[in-house]
């Protein structure tokens, strides 16, 4: 995969510090040989991302908040007054109240509700069809991240896993939508990890515990794995990859019980 994405540039959303699944991603693609873009929102985040970026080659960053549209079409204004065309777009942006994620699901509140699936489903949507008339000549891709609360009950995970399961159904019917004009449109499902986010959600020290126990290969996925698998994705080898929820998550995914030692 070396020297894989020589030749593309494209925006990467989502990035809050060094642990960031966005940021392995990003610092994978650089190694593969992309350009890379950043969105931030605030000075705060921006002040952090500054150094990461820099250290991947890139002065390219964009303010953004996914939930203001003028704020929306100033960053992807920006983006096209500097790269007319890009080749990928990397969106791991998700949020919910934070209080919201621990104790019971039905206790969801409209507000948190509506807010969850705005930021973590629909930005998604609104970025793919921003990005799109940028990559309509050649083609692209368009990645985001989800996560097995989807589909399965996990403790805690609350409204995430209906924002998550939003989100992968809005993968599929881009990736039918985008398909003829040659984008694709695929999202990552790693395992839990030690991010800014992943730390927001209860119980994470013990669902991380419980993952990196009972994957069959014996841990919890990387910032190196996942950023290789979106290599893989946004590069001419995943050409022919779209619609697709990949999961990295140590083969977790495939248990129905845990290992007989931690039963």
């Amino acid at each position: 995969m070396t020297q894989s994405m020589q030749g593309k540039r494209g925006l990467i959303m989502g990035v809050a510090n060094e642990r960031s699944i966005a940021w392995g991603i990003a610092k994978a693609m650089a190694d593969a040989g992309a350009e890379l873009a950043f969105t931030y929102q605030g000075e705060a985040f921006g002040s952090r991302l500054k150094p990461l970026a820099e250290s991947v080659g890139s002065d390219f960053m964009v303010d953004a908040d996914v939930t203001d549209d003028a704020a929306m079409d100033r960053a992807f204004e920006e983006l096209a007054a500097r790269w007319p065309t890009i080749d990928f777009v990397v969106h791991a942006i998700a949020f919910s109240d934070k209080s919201e994620l621990a104790g019971r699901f039905v206790d969801t509140s409209r507000a948190n509700f509506k807010n969850s699936l705005d930021i973590s489903a629909y930005s998604f949507i609104d970025v793919a069809r921003r990005a799109h008339p940028m990559m309509s000549e050649n083609g692209g891709t368009l990645l985001t991240l989800t996560y097995q609360g989807s589909n399965r009950v996990t403790p805690f995970y609350n409204v995430m896993g209906v924002a998550k399961a939003a989100l992968e159904s809005a993968t599929r019917y881009l990736a039918n939508d985008l398909g003829r004009d040659g984008i694709r449109v695929n999202a990552i499902s790693p395992g839990p990890m030690k991010t800014l986010a992943g730390a927001a959600i209860g119980g994470a020290r013990k669902t991380y515990k419980h993952t990196d126990q009972n994957a069959p290969l014996g841990g919890n996925a990387t910032l190196e794995a996942v950023g290789g698998t979106a290599v893989y994705l946004a590069s001419d080898a995943g050409k022919c990859t779209t619609g697709e929820i990949i999961r990295v998550d140590g083969g977790y995914h495939v248990l129905g019980m845990p290992q007989s030692d931690h039963l």
